[in-house]
């Protein structure tokens, strides 16, 4: 937040304001920066798995029933680290014939008493916080492997950058699973929308699709992010919104924004619905939706 915003909140001055950050700053409960201030860590904070894995978890249950529906019989897919990636292999064990290759040990254990799927895990040094194989091991074990997509998670997804993470050799290999894969399907719930970390792992331009939850109302920069991310030709999944119509999803191209996919068929044989920001069907959610793009427009 900059000094004049802290001010403002806190009704001081920003003199005041100054001094008081410093004081913080040197007990190690903010960093300053010119004109203002950070939580500590910045570009390199990031939480283990026992923290991730109580933060946004009705999200990241819609969302990983979502990405479910993108995975077909008989497929063959890579599927990164995660706590959204984990819930989403929960799911995958119900779909016949998959084979699945990844570096995370959650993944792996999700998956281990599917009879129907074959699980195949690189090698690579084990990182404990995050259950993850990483190093040149799992690099290398990838070389030469091509799947039809990649189901990745992150610490961070903006438009400017596409998905970046915390941590450099956790990114080094997300990098190669995604070199494996001729599509990305990321996950990442509204918290994550506009956050940029230190290393990128995947670009906007490779991004084939985003599948995230609905943010907020009041999360102007959740909002504007998706709104960016579907203009450079993202498209986007949005877990949980209700009045899809239409058929199947249209692959969206860049600069052009995605069409909206009627509801698609869940493992267990019900219906889920699933919104794609961009054009909308007929009636009120149209109407909705033209609202929210004028409004962030405006913004």
């Amino acid at each position: 937040m900059s000094l004049r915003e802290l001010a403002r909140v806190v009704q001081t001055s920003e003199v005041t304001v100054r001094r008081d950050v410093r004081a913080l700053e040197a007990e190690g409960l903010l960093d300053r920066r010119h004109g203002g201030a950070v939580l500590p860590g910045g570009f390199t904070r990031e939480s283990g798995f026992p923290q991730k894995s109580h933060l946004a978890t009705a999200e990241k249950t819609a969302i990983a029933d979502l990405a479910a529906n993108f995975v077909e019989e008989g497929e063959a897919i890579v599927v990164g680290a995660g706590t959204t990636t984990q819930e989403l292999a929960r799911r995958l064990a119900r779909v016949p014939g998959l084979t699945v290759v990844t570096n995370s040990l959650l993944v792996a254990q999700a998956l281990a008493h599917a009879n129907r799927v074959e699980v195949v895990m690189t090698g690579g040094t084990l990182r404990g916080s995050n259950y993850a194989l990483v190093g040149s091991g799992a690099e290398q074990s990838l070389q030469g492997l091509r799947v039809s997509r990649a189901f990745l998670s992150g610490s961070g997804l903006t438009a400017e950058r596409g998905l970046s993470t915390s941590n450099m050799l956790s990114a080094s290999v997300d990098r190669a699973l995604v070199q494996a894969a001729a599509e990305v399907v990321v996950l990442a719930d509204h918290t994550k929308l506009g956050t940029d970390t230190m290393f990128q792992t995947v670009p906007t331009d490779v991004i084939t699709r985003l599948v995230t939850d609905e943010p907020p109302g009041h999360d102007d920069r959740a909002h504007t992010e998706l709104q960016a991310l579907a203009d450079q030709g993202v498209q986007i999944a949005v877990a949980g919104a209700t009045g899809s119509s239409g058929g199947d999803e249209v692959p969206a191209r860049r600069g052009q924004r995605p069409a909206l996919p009627g509801p698609r068929r869940a493992a267990g044989g019900g219906l889920r619905a699933a919104t794609v920001l961009g054009e909308q069907g007929p009636g009120a959610e149209r109407e909705r939706e033209r609202a929210r793009v004028a409004d962030l427009r405006r913004r």
